[in-house]
């Protein structure tokens, strides 16, 4: 973009499988209102070599293959496991960089739908404003409970310093992840020192399965609240289609009687004991031997 910002997103092969999350979250793109063309603003940060040939192949995208020694994030890791963790903070630094190199950047997990442009729903006073799995009506109120899954964030020297002191953190917290640190130090006086402001979004625009709100003005949801892919799939395809019907109605119907999602059906806190890895992930453990 002109301001040079760019929406990142992640992708590892797990996530390439048939019937993918990421299929869905690019169709979301092209079945949103006056989404389609940030397609080209888009930049998918790959885990693994097959994610980055699928990316640049088959998909024909802004691919970057971030290499991580010793690691392999080719399969599905799973909430809270070492390899899940390891996934989200070499995430967190590559972001710190993007924002070393002068570039804003919006960042989306692939299991966010982008049905309408989010832009103009931005704060315009802040720096660094990052979604909600609940939002209590107040932007600046720190009781709101961040996700990290979603985050509109400026290239500026208070949010580079910021995300330092975030992956820094985590060796003060150690076992868990982004989104949790930061809710331990949200209230730290290192933030007013470094002169920074957090915002949080509104999730009558920035919704999710946590806390769903209307099909009428909603830019993005977020299959939040939810643990195992084939549980996301299901449900975000069931998003999918409540937008269609959606699009389908009457302009008039849209407005003064819009119909409600029909999700969350798997997802939801029970998904959180019941999910299992799909077959495919599971082949692979065991040749790797990993534990995940």
């Amino acid at each position: 973009m002109a301001d040079k910002t760019v929406i990142i997103t992640a992708l590892n092969e797990a996530w390439i499988e048939p019937d993918s999350i990421f299929d869905l979250f690019l169709e979301s793109f092209r079945i949103g209102n006056q989404t389609n063309f940030l397609i080209k603003h888009l930049l998918v940060v790959t885990l693994d070599q097959k994610a980055f040939r699928h990316c640049q192949v088959v998909l024909n995208l802004n691919c970057y293959f971030l290499k991580t020694e010793g690691v392999n994030f080719s399969v599905e890791a799973h909430f809270m496991t070492q390899d899940y963790l390891k996934m989200m903070w070499r995430r967190m630094d590559f972001l710190r960089h993007v924002l070393e190199l002068g570039y804003n950047f919006v960042f989306t997990d692939a299991d966010i739908m982008w049905f309408r442009n989010p832009f103009p729903h931005f704060y315009s006073d802040t720096n660094f404003q990052i979604s909600c799995d609940r939002f209590w009506g107040n932007p600046i109120d720190l009781d709101n409970s961040p996700n990290g899954g979603f985050n509109y964030v400026k290239s500026t020297n208070q949010t580079i310093a910021f995300y330092k002191f975030w992956y820094e953190s985590r060796e003060l917290y150690p076992g868990i992840h982004d989104q949790d640190v930061l809710n331990m130090i949200k209230h730290s006086p290192v933030i007013k020192e470094i002169g920074l402001e957090i915002k949080f979004l509104d999730t009558a625009y920035f919704g999710g399965f946590c806390q769903p709100k209307e099909l009428d003005s909603v830019c993005t949801m977020h299959a939040n609240c939810c643990a195992g892919l084939d549980n996301k799939i299901h449900d975000i395809k069931i998003l999918l289609d409540d937008w269609r019907y959606y699009l389908s109605l009457p302009e008039d119907v849209r407005k003064n009687r819009p119909p409600s999602w029909s999700v969350p059906q798997s997802c939801g806190p029970a998904s959180f004991g019941q999910h299992k890895p799909r077959k495919k992930n599971v082949d692979a453990r065991k040749i790797l031997g990993n534990s995940l």
